[in-house]
Protein backbone atom coordinates (compact mmCIF):
# COMPACT_ATOMS: atom_id res chain seq x y z
CA UNK A 1 0.00 0.00 0.00
CA UNK A 2 1.40 3.42 -1.00
CA UNK A 3 1.95 5.86 1.86
CA UNK A 4 -0.04 9.05 1.23
CA UNK A 5 1.63 12.41 1.84
CA UNK A 6 -0.88 14.87 3.25
CA UNK A 7 -0.91 18.66 3.41
CA UNK A 8 -0.39 20.57 6.66
CA UNK A 9 -4.10 21.24 7.20
CA UNK A 10 -5.02 17.60 6.72
CA UNK A 11 -2.32 16.38 9.09
CA UNK A 12 -3.12 18.85 11.86
CA UNK A 13 -6.84 18.00 11.74
CA UNK A 14 -6.63 14.22 11.37
CA UNK A 15 -3.74 13.52 13.79
CA UNK A 16 -3.38 10.04 12.33
CA UNK A 17 -1.20 8.45 14.99
CA UNK A 18 -4.04 7.00 17.08
CA UNK A 19 -6.39 5.94 14.29
CA UNK A 20 -5.56 2.26 14.74
CA UNK A 21 -6.99 2.38 18.26
CA UNK A 22 -9.46 -0.50 18.37
CA UNK A 23 -12.57 1.52 19.17
CA UNK A 24 -12.06 3.99 16.32
CA UNK A 25 -12.33 7.10 18.49
CA UNK A 26 -12.40 10.38 16.54
CA UNK A 27 -10.27 11.91 19.31
CA UNK A 28 -7.33 10.35 21.13
CA UNK A 29 -8.31 8.52 24.32
CA UNK A 30 -7.16 10.02 27.61
CA UNK A 31 -4.95 7.57 29.47
CA UNK A 32 -5.31 8.62 33.10
CA UNK A 33 -2.78 6.13 34.33
CA UNK A 34 0.51 6.71 36.11
CA UNK A 35 1.66 3.13 35.56
CA UNK A 36 1.06 0.28 33.11
CA UNK A 37 0.79 -3.48 33.67
CA UNK A 38 3.58 -5.51 32.05
CA UNK A 39 2.45 -8.80 30.53
CA UNK A 40 5.86 -10.45 30.69
CA UNK A 41 8.39 -10.73 33.49
CA UNK A 42 11.49 -9.82 31.48
CA UNK A 43 10.07 -7.87 28.52
CA UNK A 44 8.27 -4.56 29.07
CA UNK A 45 5.70 -3.05 26.74
CA UNK A 46 5.75 0.39 25.10
CA UNK A 47 4.74 2.16 28.32
CA UNK A 48 5.66 1.59 31.93
CA UNK A 49 5.36 4.90 33.81
CA UNK A 50 3.74 8.10 32.55
CA UNK A 51 6.73 10.32 33.26
CA UNK A 52 8.62 8.22 30.74
CA UNK A 53 5.79 7.94 28.23
CA UNK A 54 2.02 8.07 27.98
CA UNK A 55 -0.18 7.07 25.01
CA UNK A 56 -2.07 10.38 24.98
CA UNK A 57 1.12 12.40 25.16
CA UNK A 58 2.61 10.24 22.42
CA UNK A 59 -0.14 11.34 20.00
CA UNK A 60 0.73 14.98 20.66
CA UNK A 61 4.48 14.38 20.35
CA UNK A 62 4.11 12.47 17.10
CA UNK A 63 1.77 15.13 15.71
CA UNK A 64 4.14 18.06 16.35
CA UNK A 65 7.10 16.03 15.02
CA UNK A 66 5.13 15.36 11.83
CA UNK A 67 4.14 19.03 11.43
CA UNK A 68 7.70 20.30 11.97
CA UNK A 69 9.31 17.55 9.87
CA UNK A 70 11.41 16.14 12.72
CA UNK A 71 12.17 12.62 13.92
CA UNK A 72 10.72 13.01 17.42
CA UNK A 73 8.65 15.46 19.44
CA UNK A 74 8.57 16.11 23.17
CA UNK A 75 5.77 17.63 25.27
CA UNK A 76 6.72 19.60 28.37
CA UNK A 77 4.79 21.24 31.19
CA UNK A 78 5.53 24.75 29.86
CA UNK A 79 7.45 26.57 27.16
CA UNK A 80 10.19 27.39 29.65
CA UNK A 81 10.39 23.72 30.67
CA UNK A 82 11.06 22.86 27.03
CA UNK A 83 13.64 25.64 26.65
CA UNK A 84 15.36 24.82 29.94
CA UNK A 85 15.51 21.12 29.10
CA UNK A 86 17.12 21.91 25.76
CA UNK A 87 19.74 24.03 27.53
CA UNK A 88 20.38 21.15 29.95
CA UNK A 89 22.04 19.32 27.06
CA UNK A 90 24.99 21.65 27.73
CA UNK A 91 27.80 21.07 30.22
CA UNK A 92 29.93 23.29 32.43
CA UNK A 93 32.39 25.24 30.34
CA UNK A 94 30.16 25.37 27.25
CA UNK A 95 29.17 28.63 25.60
CA UNK A 96 25.86 29.78 24.04
CA UNK A 97 25.24 32.45 21.41
CA UNK A 98 21.76 33.86 21.88
CA UNK A 99 19.55 36.45 20.21
CA UNK A 100 19.84 39.86 21.86
CA UNK A 101 16.11 40.42 21.44
CA UNK A 102 14.79 37.39 23.27
CA UNK A 103 11.89 36.51 25.56
CA UNK A 104 12.47 37.64 29.15
CA UNK A 105 12.08 34.15 30.60
CA UNK A 106 14.81 32.86 28.30
CA UNK A 107 17.02 35.80 29.29
CA UNK A 108 16.46 34.92 32.96
CA UNK A 109 17.25 31.24 32.38
CA UNK A 110 20.50 32.01 30.57
CA UNK A 111 21.76 34.79 32.84
CA UNK A 112 20.65 33.54 36.25
CA UNK A 113 20.46 29.75 35.97
CA UNK A 114 22.92 28.55 33.31
CA UNK A 115 25.56 30.87 34.75
CA UNK A 116 25.33 28.98 38.07
CA UNK A 117 26.40 25.85 36.19
CA UNK A 118 29.34 27.69 34.57
CA UNK A 119 27.71 27.75 31.15
CA UNK A 120 28.73 30.97 29.41
CA UNK A 121 26.65 33.10 27.07
CA UNK A 122 26.91 36.00 24.63
CA UNK A 123 23.94 38.03 23.41
CA UNK A 124 24.31 39.01 19.77
CA UNK A 125 22.33 40.81 17.12
CA UNK A 126 21.28 37.76 15.10
CA UNK A 127 20.24 40.00 12.21
CA UNK A 128 23.92 40.91 11.71
CA UNK A 129 25.64 37.84 10.26
CA UNK A 130 29.08 39.47 10.59
CA UNK A 131 28.53 39.96 14.32
CA UNK A 132 27.29 36.39 14.63
CA UNK A 133 30.34 35.01 12.82
CA UNK A 134 32.71 37.00 15.04
CA UNK A 135 31.03 35.88 18.26
CA UNK A 136 31.77 32.14 18.08
CA UNK A 137 34.27 30.78 20.58
CA UNK A 138 36.09 27.48 20.73
CA UNK A 139 33.64 26.36 23.45
CA UNK A 140 30.44 27.53 21.68
CA UNK A 141 28.06 24.57 21.54
CA UNK A 142 24.62 26.08 20.90
CA UNK A 143 23.25 29.01 18.92
CA UNK A 144 19.80 30.07 20.13
CA UNK A 145 17.51 32.09 17.86
CA UNK A 146 14.05 33.62 18.04
CA UNK A 147 12.71 34.70 14.67
CA UNK A 148 10.60 36.74 14.61
CA UNK A 149 11.97 37.79 17.97
CA UNK A 150 10.08 38.88 21.06
CA UNK A 151 9.09 41.72 21.28
CA UNK A 152 10.67 43.66 18.37
CA UNK A 153 9.97 41.07 15.66
CA UNK A 154 13.58 41.05 14.48
CA UNK A 155 14.32 38.56 11.70
CA UNK A 156 17.21 36.11 11.66
CA UNK A 157 18.30 34.34 8.49
CA UNK A 158 17.94 30.77 9.77
CA UNK A 159 19.70 29.15 6.84
CA UNK A 160 22.77 31.41 7.07
CA UNK A 161 23.04 31.07 10.85
CA UNK A 162 22.64 27.29 10.47
CA UNK A 163 25.57 27.27 8.05
CA UNK A 164 27.72 29.24 10.51
CA UNK A 165 26.67 26.91 13.33
CA UNK A 166 27.66 23.80 11.39
CA UNK A 167 30.96 25.40 10.40
CA UNK A 168 31.76 25.76 14.11
CA UNK A 169 30.37 22.38 15.13
CA UNK A 170 27.41 23.89 17.02
CA UNK A 171 23.76 23.00 17.29
CA UNK A 172 21.12 25.53 16.30
CA UNK A 173 17.99 25.94 18.42
CA UNK A 174 15.09 27.99 17.01
CA UNK A 175 12.08 29.22 18.98
CA UNK A 176 9.22 28.98 16.47
CA UNK A 177 6.43 30.11 18.80
CA UNK A 178 5.35 33.19 16.84
CA UNK A 179 4.93 31.48 13.46
CA UNK A 180 4.32 27.78 14.25
CA UNK A 181 5.07 25.11 11.61
CA UNK A 182 2.17 26.50 9.56
CA UNK A 183 4.31 29.48 8.49
CA UNK A 184 7.91 28.43 9.20
CA UNK A 185 9.82 25.14 9.43
CA UNK A 186 13.27 25.77 10.91
CA UNK A 187 14.41 22.13 10.66
CA UNK A 188 14.12 22.33 6.88
CA UNK A 189 16.34 25.44 7.00
CA UNK A 190 19.12 23.75 8.97
CA UNK A 191 18.08 24.01 12.62
CA UNK A 192 18.72 21.02 14.89
CA UNK A 193 15.98 21.66 17.46
CA UNK A 194 12.73 23.64 17.34
CA UNK A 195 10.98 24.96 20.43
CA UNK A 196 7.44 26.19 21.09
CA UNK A 197 5.58 27.78 23.89
CA UNK A 198 2.53 25.75 22.91
CA UNK A 199 0.56 27.85 25.39
CA UNK A 200 0.37 30.37 22.56
CA UNK A 201 -0.81 29.81 18.97
CA UNK A 202 -0.71 26.01 18.99
CA UNK A 203 -3.21 25.87 21.86
CA UNK A 204 -4.86 29.14 20.93
CA UNK A 205 -7.45 29.48 23.70
CA UNK A 206 -5.60 30.75 26.79
CA UNK A 207 -6.46 27.54 28.63
CA UNK A 208 -3.30 25.42 28.49
CA UNK A 209 0.30 25.97 29.63
CA UNK A 210 2.57 23.73 27.56
CA UNK A 211 5.90 23.48 25.77
CA UNK A 212 6.96 21.43 22.75
CA UNK A 213 10.29 20.52 21.22
CA UNK A 214 11.12 18.74 17.96
CA UNK A 215 14.54 17.41 16.95
CA UNK A 216 16.13 16.65 13.61
CA UNK A 217 18.02 13.41 14.32
CA UNK A 218 17.89 10.32 16.51
CA UNK A 219 21.05 11.12 18.46
CA UNK A 220 19.65 14.42 19.66
CA UNK A 221 16.29 12.75 20.30
CA UNK A 222 17.92 10.27 22.66
CA UNK A 223 19.79 13.03 24.49
CA UNK A 224 16.68 15.17 24.97
CA UNK A 225 14.58 12.19 26.02
CA UNK A 226 17.13 11.42 28.74
CA UNK A 227 16.80 15.00 30.04
CA UNK A 228 13.00 14.95 29.83
CA UNK A 229 12.78 11.64 31.68
CA UNK A 230 15.34 12.72 34.27
CA UNK A 231 13.76 16.10 35.09
CA UNK A 232 10.20 14.92 34.62
CA UNK A 233 8.64 18.21 33.51
CA UNK A 234 6.20 16.42 31.20
CA UNK A 235 2.81 17.64 30.03
CA UNK A 236 -0.17 16.11 31.82
CA UNK A 237 -2.76 14.00 30.02
CA UNK A 238 -5.68 16.51 30.08
CA UNK A 239 -3.42 19.30 28.81
CA UNK A 240 -2.17 17.05 25.99
CA UNK A 241 -5.76 16.44 24.99
CA UNK A 242 -6.71 20.13 25.11
CA UNK A 243 -3.61 21.09 23.14
CA UNK A 244 -4.33 18.54 20.43
CA UNK A 245 -7.87 19.90 20.20
CA UNK A 246 -6.62 23.47 19.91
CA UNK A 247 -4.11 22.53 17.21
CA UNK A 248 -6.88 21.26 14.94
CA UNK A 249 -7.98 24.83 14.25
CA UNK A 250 -4.46 26.31 14.04
CA UNK A 251 -4.57 27.12 10.33
CA UNK A 252 -7.87 28.97 10.26
CA UNK A 253 -7.05 30.83 13.49
CA UNK A 254 -3.59 32.07 12.60
CA UNK A 255 -4.47 32.89 8.99
CA UNK A 256 -7.43 35.03 10.05
CA UNK A 257 -5.48 36.70 12.85
CA UNK A 258 -2.54 37.39 10.53
CA UNK A 259 -4.77 39.12 8.01
CA UNK A 260 -6.12 41.36 10.76
CA UNK A 261 -2.62 41.99 12.13
CA UNK A 262 -1.47 43.34 8.78
CA UNK A 263 -4.42 45.75 8.63
CA UNK A 264 -3.79 46.91 12.18
CA UNK A 265 -0.05 47.34 11.59
CA UNK A 266 -0.74 49.56 8.57
CA UNK A 267 -3.28 51.59 10.54
CA UNK A 268 -0.84 52.14 13.42
CA UNK A 269 1.95 53.03 11.02
CA UNK A 270 -0.14 55.91 9.66
CA UNK A 271 -1.20 57.24 13.06
CA UNK A 272 0.73 60.38 14.12
CA UNK A 273 1.00 59.31 17.76
CA UNK A 274 2.71 56.01 16.91
CA UNK A 275 6.47 56.43 16.55
CA UNK A 276 7.32 52.99 15.15
CA UNK A 277 5.60 49.73 14.21
CA UNK A 278 7.35 46.35 14.25
CA UNK A 279 5.72 43.76 11.99
CA UNK A 280 7.44 41.60 9.34
CA UNK A 281 4.46 41.95 7.04
CA UNK A 282 5.30 45.63 6.47
CA UNK A 283 7.45 46.10 3.37
CA UNK A 284 9.82 48.48 5.19
CA UNK A 285 10.27 46.22 8.22
CA UNK A 286 13.98 45.35 8.65
CA UNK A 287 14.35 41.75 7.53
CA UNK A 288 11.09 41.73 5.55
CA UNK A 289 12.68 40.07 2.51
CA UNK A 290 14.64 37.59 4.63
CA UNK A 291 11.49 36.70 6.52
CA UNK A 292 9.54 35.86 3.40
CA UNK A 293 12.43 33.84 2.01
CA UNK A 294 11.99 31.42 4.92
CA UNK A 295 8.38 31.88 6.05
CA UNK A 296 5.03 31.84 4.28
CA UNK A 297 3.23 34.33 6.53
CA UNK A 298 3.92 37.33 8.74
CA UNK A 299 2.10 36.05 11.80
CA UNK A 300 -0.37 37.67 14.18
CA UNK A 301 1.97 39.51 16.57
CA UNK A 302 3.11 43.11 16.21
CA UNK A 303 4.65 45.72 18.47
CA UNK A 304 4.47 49.49 18.35
CA UNK A 305 6.18 52.34 20.11
CA UNK A 306 4.40 55.30 21.71
CA UNK A 307 6.18 58.43 23.01
CA UNK A 308 6.33 57.39 26.67
CA UNK A 309 4.80 55.39 29.50
CA UNK A 310 2.01 57.89 30.18
CA UNK A 311 0.73 57.69 26.61
CA UNK A 312 0.94 53.89 26.66
CA UNK A 313 -0.98 53.85 29.96
CA UNK A 314 -3.68 56.11 28.53
CA UNK A 315 -4.07 53.91 25.48
CA UNK A 316 -4.32 50.70 27.51
CA UNK A 317 -6.85 52.18 29.91
CA UNK A 318 -9.10 53.41 27.10
CA UNK A 319 -9.11 50.29 24.93
CA UNK A 320 -12.17 48.10 25.32
CA UNK A 321 -11.47 44.94 23.32
CA UNK A 322 -7.96 43.55 23.84
CA UNK A 323 -7.26 41.67 27.03
CA UNK A 324 -4.43 43.48 28.84
CA UNK A 325 -2.35 40.54 29.98
CA UNK A 326 0.77 38.48 29.59
CA UNK A 327 0.96 35.81 26.87
CA UNK A 328 -0.19 35.83 23.25
CA UNK A 329 -1.53 33.64 20.46
CA UNK A 330 -5.12 33.28 21.60
CA UNK A 331 -8.53 33.69 19.97
CA UNK A 332 -8.91 36.93 21.92
CA UNK A 333 -6.56 39.83 21.17
CA UNK A 334 -4.00 40.31 23.93
CA UNK A 335 -2.18 43.57 24.55
CA UNK A 336 1.00 43.41 26.63
CA UNK A 337 3.42 45.91 28.13
CA UNK A 338 6.82 44.21 27.75
CA UNK A 339 8.62 46.43 30.27
CA UNK A 340 6.60 45.00 33.17
CA UNK A 341 5.28 41.78 31.65
CA UNK A 342 7.18 39.55 29.20
CA UNK A 343 10.52 41.29 29.79
CA UNK A 344 10.25 42.26 33.44
CA UNK A 345 13.21 39.93 34.13
CA UNK A 346 15.51 42.32 32.27
CA UNK A 347 17.00 45.23 34.22
CA UNK A 348 15.87 48.60 32.87
CA UNK A 349 19.27 49.33 31.28
CA UNK A 350 19.15 45.99 29.44
CA UNK A 351 15.64 46.74 28.18
CA UNK A 352 16.69 50.17 26.95
CA UNK A 353 19.71 48.69 25.12
CA UNK A 354 17.39 46.33 23.31
CA UNK A 355 14.87 49.00 22.36
CA UNK A 356 12.24 47.82 24.87
CA UNK A 357 11.29 51.34 25.87
CA UNK A 358 8.60 52.48 28.32
CA UNK A 359 6.34 53.35 25.38
CA UNK A 360 6.51 49.92 23.73
CA UNK A 361 3.38 47.75 23.52
CA UNK A 362 2.96 44.29 21.97
CA UNK A 363 -0.31 43.18 20.40
CA UNK A 364 -1.30 39.60 19.65
CA UNK A 365 -4.25 39.85 17.29
CA UNK A 366 -7.16 37.51 17.87
CA UNK A 367 -10.32 36.61 16.01
CA UNK A 368 -12.51 39.59 16.76
CA UNK A 369 -13.86 41.47 13.75
CA UNK A 370 -10.92 43.55 12.58
CA UNK A 371 -13.06 46.62 12.03
CA UNK A 372 -14.08 46.54 15.68
CA UNK A 373 -10.45 46.36 16.79
CA UNK A 374 -9.48 49.22 14.48
CA UNK A 375 -12.33 51.40 15.77
CA UNK A 376 -11.32 50.59 19.33
CA UNK A 377 -7.72 51.64 18.67
CA UNK A 378 -8.79 54.77 16.81
CA UNK A 379 -10.92 55.92 19.75
CA UNK A 380 -8.30 55.08 22.39
CA UNK A 381 -5.49 56.71 20.41
CA UNK A 382 -7.58 59.85 20.05
CA UNK A 383 -7.93 60.06 23.83
CA UNK A 384 -4.24 59.25 24.31
CA UNK A 385 -3.30 61.99 21.83
CA UNK A 386 -5.17 64.58 23.89
CA UNK A 387 -3.49 63.31 27.05
CA UNK A 388 -0.12 63.57 25.31
CA UNK A 389 -0.84 67.15 24.20
CA UNK A 390 -1.84 68.13 27.72
CA UNK A 391 1.33 66.58 29.11
CA UNK A 392 3.49 68.50 26.62
CA UNK A 393 1.70 71.76 27.43
CA UNK A 394 2.31 71.28 31.14
CA UNK A 395 6.01 70.55 30.57
CA UNK A 396 6.58 73.49 28.21
CA UNK A 397 4.08 75.94 29.68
Amino acid sequence: MTTQTYSFNTKVVNQQTFRKEKNGSANPPLYYSSTFHQNQFDSFGDFDYSRSGNPTRQVLEETIADLEGGVKGFAFSSGMAAISSAFMLLSAGDHVLISKDVYGGTFRMVTQVLSRFKIEHTFVDMTDLIEVARSFRRNTKVVYVETPSNPLLQITNIKKVAELSKLHGCRLYVDNTFLTPLYQKPLELGADLVLHSATKFLSGHSDVVAGLAVVKDEELANELYFIQNSFGAVLGVPDCYELLKGMKTLSVRIQSSSESAERIANFLKRHPLVEEVFYPGLSDHPGHSVHFSQATGAGAVLSFRLPNRDVAKSLVENLQLPVFAVSLGAVESILSYPATMSHAALPSYEREKRGITDGLLRLSVGLEDCSDILNDFENALSIASKACESSLNIKTG
